[in-house]
C-alpha cells in the first residue's frame, strides 16, 4: 500500500464501522432544560434555526447558533437548554435507549405552542468495531463546528434515509455516516483539537509518520525510521509525537496494529499467519504472544468469541436525543 496516499483519518473511521441508529427533529421554546446521563455512543446535532445552550461535562459550555454542528464521539453526560435559566428535566440515557423514546414526530422541549426559539436535527449512531473505545480515545471528546453548511445537509440526509424503508437503506446510511464523520473531523480547526489523531494530522511532520504507520503496517518500523521519514532527529520526533498525539510513537503503532488485527480476526475468515503478516509480525507465534499481552487472550480465542458475538440485529437500539 503506498504510504504517500494513506489517509489515517479515513482508515480509523472505516475501522470504527459506524452505523446510523436514530435521528429526528428537535425544537425548544421558552424556559426549558434537559439533562442526559452519560450514554457512551456517538451523538450529533445540527442547529437549523435559533439558538440554545449546550453544557457537556468536562467541556466549556457553548451557545449553539443556526448553522452549528456538534459531534460527541462518546457522548458524556450533558445539559441542553434554552437561553433563559430553567431547572433541568433529568433523563436516564440508557433507559431512553432501550426504546422509551417516542419514535414518531419531532421532539419539543419547553412551551408546546407558538413558534420555536431553536430547531435542530440530531440523533445517535453506533460503532460496530470491537475496539471502538480505543479508537474513539484518539478523537476529541467534543467537536463544535460553525459555518459548514455541508454538515447540516448531511445530517438531514441521514434523517431522511433513516425514516424510510427503501432498498439499500442500511448501506446508504453506513456510507452517509462515514462521510458525516470525516467531514466533521476534518473541519475541526487546527488549533482547536486536543492531543490525538487530529492534532497529529494537522502537524506536517507528524502527519508524514502517521501516514507511514497506517499505510504500511507490515513494515518493521522503528522510532529512528519514522523520524527519518518525518525529516527529524530521533529525540525531537519522539518528543513532538508524544506531545501532539498523546501517545509515544511505538505505543501508537502497537495500538493501531492491534486494532487492525482485531478487525481481521473478527471477520473469522483470515488465517492467523496472514493476520500476523499484515500487522507487521514475522511469525504467528510472535504475533500471538504480543496479541495475548495486549488484549488478554490469544488471537484464536478472540476470533471464536468475536464470531459468536456478532450481532444478529443491528437496528434494535434506539438511543436518546440530544
Amino acid at each position: 500500500m503506498p504510504t504517500a496516499t494513506s489517509d489515517p483519518l479515513a482508515q480509523v473511521i472505516a475501522l470504527l464501522r459506524p452505523r446510523a441508529i436514530f435521528s429526528k427533529g428537535i425544537s425548544g421554546a421558552g424556559r426549558w432544560a434537559v439533562r442526559y446521563s452519560a450514554f457512551g455512543q456517538p451523538g450529533f446535532c445540527a442547529v437549523t434555526e435559533g439558538s440554545c445552550r449546550l453544557a457537556v461535562d468536562g467541556e466549556t459550555p457553548v451557545v449553539l447558533e443556526a448553522g452549528d454542528f456538534v459531534l460527541l464521539p462518546a457522548t458524556p453526560a450533558f445539559t441542553m437548554s434554552g437561553l433563559e435559566p430553567a431547572p433541568p428535566v433529568l433523563i436516564d440515557a440508557l433507559q431512553a435507549a432501550s426504546g422509551q423514546a417516542d419514535p414518531q414526530g419531532d421532539v419539543r422541549y419547553g412551551r408546546r405552542d407558538g413558534p420555536a426559539d431553536v430547531r435542530q436535527f440530531g440523533g445517535y449512531f453506533a460503532f460496530a468495531s470491537p475496539d471502538a473505545a480505543l479508537l474513539v480515545s484518539l478523537l476529541p471528546r467534543m467537536i463544535h463546528i460553525r459555518g459548514v453548511p455541508r454538515l447540516t445537509e448531511l445530517v438531514r440526509m441521514v434523517g431522511e434515509e433513516a425514516a424510510q424503508e427503501n432498498a439499500g437503506r442500511s448501506l446508504i446510511l453506513a456510507r452517509l455516516v462515514e462521510i458525516l464523520l470525516i467531514e466533521a473531523l476534518r473541519s475541526v480547526p487546527r488549533d482547536a483539537a486536543q492531543p490525538g489523531l487530529l492534532r497529529g494530522l494537522a502537524d506536517d511532520r507528524i502527519a508524514v509518520a502517521l501516514r507511514h504507520m497506517h499505510g504500511d503496517t507490515e513494515r518493521s518500523w522503528t522510532v529512528e525510521g519514522l523520524a527519518l521519514a518525518a525529516g527529524m532527529s530521533r529525540s525531537t520526533f519522539f518528543e513532538r509525537f508524544a506531545r501532539i498525539v498523546g501517545m509515544r510513537p511505538m505505543e501508537y503503532l502497537q495500538t493501531w496494529r492491534m486494532a487492525v488485527a482485531k478487525d481481521l480476526l473478527s471477520a473469522g475468515t483470515v488465517p492467523l499467519d496472514e493476520v500476523a503478516q499484515r500487522v507487521g509480525y514475522g511469525s504467528a507465534s510472535t504475533f500471538s504472544t504480543a496479541f495475548s499481552r495486549h488484549v488478554g487472550m490469544p488471537p484464536g480465542r478472540y476470533m471464536r468469541r468475536a464470531v459468536d458475538l456478532q450481532p444478529r440485529d443491528s437496528g434494535s437500539l434506539r438511543p436518546p436525543l440530544m
